[in-house]
């Protein structure tokens, strides 16, 4: 029976974990291993002048379900949600996402660790990437042995010069499960937009299209190696 590995994705919002590496979480289950997703903040209230979880109730409902849909069309656990301030990361305390996110590394033991590129855009993005290096730093006995930065579609390709650079080193075949992906981030057609916008159906199938004939496959997800622990 082949080795099968436990699979941790750490995203900032609702939509991100489906959009960054969707299709790799897909091949993933596909391939038995067991996948977790923790989404850190809650995805709606930076809409707002003021953060208002009260007034956004019914909308921040309807996006956990939706995560919770996303998750089960390709093949991963219900996701945990961290529900922090949507867009307002930098004015947590960073201590307090590396400890949620240490949580969730010591109850399911990932393998592989993917999450955003440290050069996003957005600020939660960024937070969630430097919480992520820390919790998952490779110390003696730390189950992690790989973390890998994904690409999200209107926050990574939007940084201008002044960020790192996403400049991706690994590429995996999402030939197969690209449909699967696309499924998934119809349950999240409230945070969707029409083409040409990066984040329409049209431009993620773009973009799969593209980063696959980069590595010689008909559709691939791309990631930069954080880390990688080879052993044996």
């Amino acid at each position: 029976m082949p080795d099968t590995k436990t699979i941790l994705v750490v995203a900032a919002h609702p939509d991100d974990e489906i959009l960054g590496c969707g299709a790799t979480l897909a091949v993933h289950a596909a391939a038995g291993d067991r996948v977790h997703i923790l989404i850190v903040a809650e995805g709606a209230t930076s809409r707002d002048a003021a953060r208002a979880v009260e007034t956004r109730a019914t909308e921040l409902g309807a996006l956990r379900q939706a995560a919770v849909t996303a998750a089960a069309r390709i093949g991963a656990q219900p996701p945990a949600f961290g529900g922090m301030a949507d867009n307002r990361l930098d004015s947590v305390d960073l201590l307090d996402i590396v400890k949620l996110v240490e949580d969730h590394v010591s109850a399911c033991r990932p393998d592989i660790v993917y999450t955003h590129h440290g050069g996003d855009l957005n600020i939660d993005h960024r937070r969630v990437h430097e919480a992520v290096l820390t919790a998952c730093r490779p110390l003696p006995g730390m189950g992690s042995r790989a973390v890998y930065a994904f690409e999200t579609p209107s926050s990574t390709e939007w940084a201008d010069e002044t960020l790192p650079v996403f400049r991706p080193t690994r590429f995996v075949d999402i030939s197969d499960t690209l449909d699967t992906k696309l499924a998934a981030l119809d349950a999240y057609e409230s945070e969707m937009r029409a083409f040409p916008h990066p984040r329409s159906i049209e431009s993620v199938t773009a973009l799969a299209r593209w980063r696959g004939a980069c590595a010689g496959v008909a559709a691939a997800e791309a990631f930069v190696v954080v880390h990688e622990v080879v052993t044996g």
